[in-house]
């Protein structure tokens, strides 16, 4: 595929629609980029804990006693039981098939009735350490050593969100939503990373844009966009949502590279994390964080919800057709608009240069 957005042609089909692409996929992206796995608030305290699964990888991410977050495998490493599920609190990581015991820095502690077994050490055995970092509220986990770290893939991203007034270390979170779409992940992601569709496929979002300035700019591993609010025509407008030059029309919309969105409003931050379930299954976790006034924090307001659910409906019937047409024998690759499309582009870029193993 050429860099060059003119004369470039989007990623194959094959890309969305064969199973064991998926898999080359987790090998490749998801277990070499930083991906998102929680709330920095569910492992504040000594001893607590969060299982999750990155791309299928097992994961513990836990606090210890001296206050360091530790991220590991979370698979026990005598019978590859996994230890610890959900969140919770505990002393010690005890696999709850044979008993091994595990310290919260991840070194063996116990291994019951295990005297006898040659050439192996119990001081030498400990769970496999991954990286793990924590930026406002949430925490982000990378399975690669050698990528580079979280800050030089967020780039400028947290200077912009403090300057708009985003406290990030003190949001409070208030609503999660979850969609299963019938795409696959890449698809959700083409939709969202272009304004192209809005006049087509989004009226009420359409009405509240100034479309003519929208713009998508692109860095090394994320991108932004710039969509600022249109301002009211006078007897044309009074159903308007949003009323531009009234101090509340700034926002920040970032994609940090493969999965991961933040919205960011002078009053709330959504985030939304794509999460590949099969070939053509996606999970997408909405989740909404307020900021706190005073002392009383408040709950993200149900006509905002209701707003976001309004145009998640309307992108959910596009990329279920992208995804019944990216089937068809007669499509292969498109072309991309200069104008509209660079974020897609870029996109595809990254993903090519990570199938490729040269990221």
């Amino acid at each position: 595929m050429s860099h060059g957005l003119s004369t470039a042609h989007t990623i194959p089909s094959s890309w969305y629609t064969d199973a064991r692409f998926l898999e080359r996929e987790k090998e490749r992206i998801f277990w070499h980029t930083w991906q998102p796995v929680g709330h920095a608030a569910k492992v504040a305290s000594p001893g607590s804990y969060l299982a999750v699964e990155i791309a299928g990888e097992p994961c513990a991410i836990v606090r210890g006693n001296d206050g360091i977050l530790r991220a590991f495998s979370n698979v026990c490493r005598h019978r590859a039981s996994t230890i610890l599920e959900g969140n919770g609190c505990a002393k010690s990581l005890r696999c709850p098939y044979h008993g091994w015991t595990y310290s919260l820095d991840g070194a063996l502690l116990v291994a019951p009735e295990f005297e006898g077994v040659e050439n192996w050490n119990r001081s030498d055995v400990r769970l496999p350490a991954m990286r793990v970092e924590e930026w406002g509220p949430f925490v982000f986990v990378n399975v690669d050593s050698q990528t580079p770290a979280l800050s030089e893939v967020l780039g400028d991203i947290p200077n912009q969100v403090a300057a708009l007034g985003c406290p990030v270390s003190k949001l409070h979170f208030s609503y999660r939503r979850d969609y299963m779409i019938r795409c696959n992940w890449k698809v959700y992601v083409d939709n969202y990373l272009e304004g192209y569709h809005l006049p087509a496929a989004h009226p009420s979002l359409f009405r509240e844009l100034d479309y003519n300035e929208y713009r998508v700019d692109t860095f090394r591993y994320y991108s932004s966009q710039y969509a600022p609010i249109r301002p009211p025509r006078p007897g044309r407008d009074e159903a308007r949502r949003y009323a531009a030059g009234d101090g509340d029309d700034r926002a920040l919309y970032f994609w940090i590279f493969p999965n991961f969105m933040l919205n960011v409003y002078p009053d709330n931050l959504s985030s939304n994390i794509i999460l590949p379930v099969g070939h053509d299954r996606t999970l997408t976790i909405f989740e909404w964080f307020t900021y706190p006034k005073g002392e009383e924090t408040k709950d993200i307001s149900p006509e905002t919800v209701a707003f976001s659910d309004e145009i998640q409906q309307e992108d959910i019937r596009i990329c279920e057709n992208v995804q019944k047409g990216l089937a068809s024998r007669s499509y292969d690759r498109g072309r991309y608009s200069v104008k509209r499309e660079n974020g897609v582009h870029h996109f595809h870029c990254l993903m090519e240069e990570f199938m490729k193993g040269t990221a």
